[in-house]
């Protein structure tokens, strides 16, 4: 099949391999232009091709025959990049790490610059950051190495360079990446009108970086693109759709350990280097909306371990579901899994959970949030959507927060299992980096849920899953679920806030049906893994 290998990434995508970076964009390329319905992601990486699909409309056998027909684009050059729009990259060449670097190279820092800015570069993919793109050129030879120490704040608009990508970060990030310039150009704006507009540096794109003067303060010289200030910004306080103002609603008193607006998800832009974000308990969410009459998709409050109190600044017809702790409306028990009317001055408190790790308090309407890349949810770790909730804060509503309530079904519910759960496991692209025991030890082992745990990913106690590939893994797309194995074999779930790429083998994948059992497992949780059942 003219060297692509196919792998297993759980139940709902599949992983290209191809034998280098060069064919990656052939395939990425021939797959985009033809498309079809039922893919919800490509994400092009070092040596691969992840293929996401919905499986109500796209079985994993018709994509593997799909992505088998587009293979014979691998014997013949990328076509297209001649028709595509060059994006001209101001580069001022101040970076701190500029004349170390020509000196590791063994160059003058004149020939640095001449060879960094005459090159025609590429966008391969991204991942990292929302709008982090790794360029290539066949004009650049160098191996560039990352800092011995990463630097725990690299700003936005910095240009650098690792292995034989150069890269700009799009906001102010951790970052190991020798930096050589700063550019002023706007990477990546999340409240494009399209997603594909969003990302400066869509892969595929061809880039060229043109030289500026550098200012004398060692920052950008000219404002970014459009006029508009880099987007480090994620909107201010107030909980609103589009910047307007929100329909009053509810005002947080106390946000407990942590609390955010979260709905179903943006996918479809991981090849941007956007996470999936949205509810980690998504049946949760969407039976909380439903006692209210909600679109399932309604954006709601995800509490986690619970603390929370707010006050009600109009009537509105409230429910909770998911993790169970006490629930008091103005001093009076209330029940979870039930539509309540919360009076305008009335105080609800959510207190501590007893079981589960996270509530969705659902209102009459849906919260009232900004929509970025499609979505309300918040993505903490990428600085998207609104800010976590804190003390003072308004939360509008999106409609008539008490128009009548339609009648629903009654809602069976119980308090979530904590103490020992059972999870279905589907298989990974990367077992065969694992001696033939680790498969025995996954799934007859009981795992521990990890203090190490948070909306991006938890970590396992338990036996080591040994290798038997030490070298490095080429960064690779990520699926929520995806159980990535460091060097140390302590095992890492990837979730919803997870990284769009990674480079750690990945041995299996959580299925998507237990993801929301996942989703409530505290720290302490017993955790055993059983085998999925197959898919087409």
């Amino acid at each position: 099949m003219n060297g692509v290998r196919l792998l297993p990434m759980g139940e709902r995508a599949l992983l290209a391999e191809v034998r280098s970076l060069d064919a990656v964009l052939a395939l990425h390329a021939r797959l985009e232009t033809s498309r079809i319905d039922g893919v919800v992601d490509l994400v092009p990486a070092a040596r691969t091709v992840l293929i996401r699909v919905d499986p109500t409309t796209l079985t994993l056998a018709a994509t593997r025959a799909w992505v088998q027909r587009n293979a014979e684009v691998l014997d013949t050059p990328v076509s297209g990049r001649a028709h595509q729009q060059v994006v001209d990259l101001d580069i001022a060449y101040d970076g701190p790490d500029l004349c170390d670097t020509a000196e590791l190279l063994g160059i003058p820092v004149e020939e640095l610059v001449r060879r960094h800015s005459t090159a025609e570069w590429t966008v391969a993919f991204t991942g990292f950051a929302p709008g982090f793109g790794y360029l290539v050129s066949p004009d650049w030879s160098f191996d560039v190495p990352r800092l011995d120490t990463p630097r725990t704040r690299v700003p936005a608009g910095a240009v650098g360079l690792a292995a034989g990508f150069t890269g700009a970060y799009p906001r102010e990030t951790p970052g190991g990446w020798r930096l050589i310039g700063t550019t002023s150009a706007r990477l990546f704006d999340p409240d494009a009108a399209a997603a594909a507009s969003a990302s400066l540096l869509a892969p595929g794109t061809p880039v060229r970086f043109r030289p500026r003067a550098p200012t004398p303060s060692g920052g950008p010289s000219s404002p970014p693109r459009d006029g508009a200030e880099p987007p480090q910004s994620r909107g201010g306080d107030e909980v609103s759709v589009s910047g307007a103002a929100p329909v009053r609603g509810i005002r947080i008193v106390e946000p407990g350990l942590s609390a955010t607006v979260q709905d179903l998800g943006r996918p479809g832009v991981a090849s941007l280097g956007v996470a999936n974000s949205g509810a980690l308990d998504r049946g949760a969410l969407r039976i909380a909306n439903r006692l209210l009459g909600n679109r399932e998709n309604a954006a709601a409050i995800e509490v986690t371990m619970g603390g929370l109190r707010a006050v009600a600044e109009r009537d509105v017809w409230f429910a909770i579901a998911g993790a169970w702790g006490p629930l008091r409306l103005a001093d009076r028990e209330v029940d979870p899994y039930q539509a309540h009317l919360w009076h305008a001055g009335e105080v609800l408190h959510v207190d501590w959970f007893a079981h589960g790790v996270r509530a969705y308090l659902a209102l009459r309407g849906g919260v009232d949030a900004r929509t970025v890349l499609g979505s309300k949810s918040t993505d903490v770790m990428a600085g998207l959507g609104p800010e976590r909730l804190t003390a003072g804060m308004p939360i509008g509503v999106s409609g008539d927060a008490v128009r009548p309530i339609p009648a629903t079904q009654l809602v069976p519910w119980g308090a979530p299992q904590d103490d020992e759960i059972e999870l279905a496991l589907a298989g990974g692209p990367r077992a065969d980096w694992f001696e033939s025991s680790a498969s025995r030890t996954l799934f007859e082992s009981t795992w521990i849920a990890s203090n190490d745990s948070d909306r991006v990913g938890m970590r396992l106690d338990g036996p080591q899953l040994p290798r038997t590939r030490t070298r490095e893994l080429p960064s690779e797309g990520m699926v929520v679920g995806a159980l990535q194995v460091p060097p140390s074999g302590r095992p890492t779930i990837l979730l919803a806030d997870g990284p769009v790429t990674g480079g750690y083998p990945v041995i299996a994948v959580v299925s998507d049906a237990s993801l929301d059992q996942l989703g409530q497992a505290r720290p302490g949780t017993r955790i055993r893994f059983r085998h999925a059942r197959p898919t087409a």
